[in-house]
């Protein structure tokens, strides 16, 4: 990197990022005068930077700040519930889903739709996308927010430029999906892989976990999301995380990707179902419970073979925690010993590093909210791009 000099528009488009992370992340309203004690700006500077935060509806001021000292107390500051919004949308195998993310981070708004993706020629699956999202920005409009933009997560491999490259389980190869989204009306859209989202997702669902873990996203296909150190690692060309193609046993079963023995083969949705004979999620959840032996041994079988994927990976990049996913959360407590055996087997370090293997906090809805809630990230990290569109 080149050192040169900081323009002052560069230096105001930090500052404003500055202020609004303070009063985002502060354990109580600060006011004015707290911000700048916090970030050693004048008063004068935090001032005018707040009068712009509020005027792009970023900020609201409420009561006054609790004081232990003389004086009279001054306003707060928090995050507006009624400023820019985030629309999150998924494709998965099975179901289109929605929602709307406010910069405060609250979910005001949930669509999901369950319908089988393969049949459809990806045309027509995102013409459904794009139906699902006006639905959501109409609804947000009703509740006075404006969506400052969308992120789209899809189950496969997707290039910088939105281009998914492939995405197997639903049949799709080198999908340019921002111009199948058209019809958007000039809304913003980012495209990512689902898997990493839902780990954004989870890494910013509070309370504050561990900084580097593993997210699973157990569907039709399994995908991971892999955090480092509070990041995400998206690998040399954007494209890590296919464990579900991950070999377990290599003469195994033929896999949709071409190659045998993938983990989906043996813990993918369809997969467990079929070895369960369940009719579905709720009917393999209802009969796991009554201790059903067919469908316990099912879930053991399938959590073994996670286990020696996910050990591999353990071994491999050292974090600290396993996240269960998608369909895998609300099946943890069948999955989780299976998984944790095998890790306690395979994992050299397990004796005295051992790894936290736990349940999504968002459950099935980790990659909607994390792809919403990258929008509003997005706003609060820099809030000049959004300042820009709406004061002239």
């Amino acid at each position: 990197m080149t050192d040169g000099p900081v323009r002052q528009a560069s230096l105001r488009e930090h500052n404003l990022g500055l202020v609004l992370r303070q009063a985002a992340n502060a354990m109580r309203p600060p006011s004015r005068a707290d911000i700048a004690a916090a970030t050693s700006l004048t008063r004068a500077t935090v001032s005018a930077l707040v009068d712009d935060l509020i005027a792009g509806g970023l900020l609201t001021e409420v009561g006054p700040a609790p004081r232990a000292g003389a004086g009279r107390p001054a306003a707060g500051l928090v995050l507006s519930a009624s400023g820019p919004a985030g629309l999150g949308l998924e494709i998965n195998v099975d179901y289109l889903a929605a929602c709307v993310v406010d910069l405060a981070g609250a979910v005001r708004h949930r669509d999901v739709r369950h319908a089988d993706q393969r049949p459809g020629h990806p045309d027509q699956v995102l013409a459904e996308v794009a139906e699902l999202a006006a639905d959501a920005r109409a609804h947000a409009e009703r509740e006075g927010l404006a969506v400052a933009g969308a992120a789209l997560a899809v189950p496969g491999l997707v290039t910088a430029h939105g281009v998914v490259r492939l995405a197997p389980n639903l049949g799709w190869r080198d999908v340019d999906v921002p111009t199948g989204l058209a019809a958007l009306d000039g809304l913003p859209v980012t495209v990512d892989n689902e898997a990493n989202l839902a780990a954004l997702g989870e890494l910013h669902a509070g309370p504050a976990g561990p900084a580097s873990f593993l997210y699973v996203s157990g569907e039709i296909g399994i995908g991971a999301g892999i955090v480092l150190h509070g990041a995400l690692f998206r690998g040399a060309r954007g494209w890590s995380g296919e464990l579900g193609h991950v070999a377990v046993r290599p003469d195994g079963p033929a896999c949709s990707c071409g190659a045998r023995g993938c983990l989906e083969q043996y813990a993918g949705q369809e997969a467990i179902l079929r070895a369960a004979a369940a009719g579905g999620i709720d009917d393999l959840r209802a009969r796991a419970t009554a201790g059903d032996p067919g469908v316990l041994a099912a879930l053991a079988a399938a959590g073994a073979a996670l286990g020696v994927a996910v050990a591999g990976v353990v071994n491999l990049l050292d974090v600290e925690a396993v996240v269960l996913g998608g369909i895998y959360a609300p099946l943890a407590p069948w999955l989780r010993p299976a998984v944790v055996a095998e890790i306690h087997r395979r994992v050299l370090t397990d004796a005295w590093s051992p790894v936290d293997v736990r349940p999504s906090v968002l459950g099935a809805d980790a990659a909607v909210v994390g792809a919403a809630g990258s929008v509003v990230r997005a706003i609060r990290d820099n809030p000049t791009k959004w300042l820009t569109r709406i004061i002239p």
